[in-house]
């Protein structure tokens, strides 16, 4: 089993890596990064052009993360996934047979996530895995 993770480099995904790597650790199980790299609309060239952009971004974030979880002691894999986030963390935990998904949130309301569709909130209604919400720290 593993503990995978949704990682981006925003606060809340920072967050959320500070406590995955912490799961992890207690343990014994890796680390999963994901970083899903598919563009908001789009087609044609401008689709290819954007996911290519966002490869390049994730790679840079997810081998961040894949360092801190190192330094740690916690044995670290990344997946770049072209799927939207929700779609490529449901799709690696059941790859990687994880315990957890672990997601940060961005400190929204959850009426405000309800109807946006953040990631966390998804991921709460579609996972059949347990689904841990990692708040930013004030």
């Amino acid at each position: 089993m593993t503990i995978v993770l949704g990682y981006d480099e925003s606060p809340g995904a920072r967050a959320a890596l500070t406590t995955a790597i912490d799961v992890a650790s207690r343990f014994g199980e890796p680390l999963v990064v994901v970083y899903g790299t598919e563009p908001p609309g789009g087609v044609g060239d401008e689709r290819r052009s954007h996911e290519a952009a966002l490869q390049q971004l994730g790679g840079a974030a997810v081998r961040h993360a894949i360092e801190q979880a190192r330094a740690a002691g916690v044995e670290a894999i990344t997946e770049l996934v072209s799927a939207r986030p929700v779609d490529a963390l449901l799709s690696q935990a059941e790859k990687h047979d994880a315990r957890l998904i672990v997601v940060g949130t961005w400190g929204e309301s959850p009426m405000r996530g309800a109807i946006l569709g953040s990631t966390p909130h998804k991921l709460l209604h579609l996972s059949t895995r347990p689904v841990l919400c990692v708040p930013v720290a004030t």
